[in-house]
């Protein structure tokens, strides 16, 4: 069994799939796997920490039990620590821990793992803008506007959740559209949404359309359980670098990890690494 180095965990108690019970669940197979933490970071009550804070404290390791924005936020404040972090499931979607442990992985199989050893300290290909890094995924265009129905279905505001959806819908029908620009790939016309998910063999660019509102219903629901590809969409291709464009030449509304965002009309894109060590327990990465 591998030894345990100092370790701090962080949860979200404000996330939608939070729990006290599912938090004191995981620190006991935590105890149990000999991986306990020295001190619990219950986010947003308390900062994130920092590289200066962890370094200062001694810790070696930092667990991430939350969702993919909030480990976005964590991560980001990392850049050259000398630690390395433990991303459990703990959102409702769970992105990012598919890609370091498998689709579907739940905490306990991943402690397991962890307590034998049986991991790889990596840095992970991210898509990176100026406004930051996506870990997962990177969504732009007016499709995104159906984050704002995720967080009514988070919060059960029933009155939200109609609102939203009819400004959803209307929005990715009739919003300005987003085109890839260099290289020139795809319709001129742009598309209501592009997704673009970071790999170690390249940014993959997925464009999604539809016909009609009942269309749009449906590419909805399927953003809202992040099974894009159920949508009708094009595979734009692969790419280290690439620009996009708002066909009208308005601010790109964007999610990074699900987390709302704005750049310029025009933006760049590039594959690039996290800037401290996450650990693997899956080669999908």
């Amino acid at each position: 069994m591998a030894a345990c180095p100092p370790s701090w965990l962080i949860v979200n108690t404000r996330s939608g799939s939070h729990s006290d019970a599912r938090e004191e669940e995981l620190k006991r197979v935590l105890a149990e796997r000999g991986l306990a933490c020295d001190l619990t970071v219950s986010f947003p009550d308390a900062d994130l920490p920092s590289k200066s804070l962890l370094e200062e404290s001694g810790i070696e390791r930092l667990i991430i039990f939350t969702g993919d924005g909030t480990a976005n936020g964590a991560i980001a404040k990392l850049a050259g620590w000398g630690g390395e972090v433990l991303f459990l499931p703990g959102g409702t979607m769970n992105l990012l821990s598919g890609r370091l442990h498998g689709e579907e992985v739940e905490a306990e199989e991943i402690l397991a793992r962890v307590a034998q050893g049986a991991y790889r300290r990596i840095r992970l290909p991210v898509v990176r803008c100026e406004k930051g890094i996506a870990l997962a995924g990177f969504l732009a265009g007016p499709g995104t506007a159906w984050a704002n129905v995720r967080e009514a279905m988070r919060d059960i505001d029933v009155a939200g959740l109609a609102e939203h959806t009819s400004d959803a819908v209307a929005e990715t029908t009739y919003g300005a559209r987003v085109r890839m620009t260099d290289p020139a790939q795809g319709r001129p016309d742009g598309y209501p949404l592009l997704e673009i998910t970071p790999s170690a063999r390249g940014m993959q660019v997925d464009a999604y359309c539809a016909d009609d509102a009942a269309s749009y219903l449906r590419q909805g629901w399927a953003l809202l359980r992040h099974r894009f590809r159920e949508g009708p969409h094009e595979r734009l291709g692969l790419f280290d670098r690439i620009e996009i464009a708002n066909c009208e030449g308005e601010p790109l509304n964007v999610l990074l990890d699900g987390e709302p965002e704005m750049l310029g009309p025009e933006a760049v894109l590039q594959l690039a690494e996290t800037e401290v060590d996450l650990l693997a327990t899956d080669h999908g990465y």
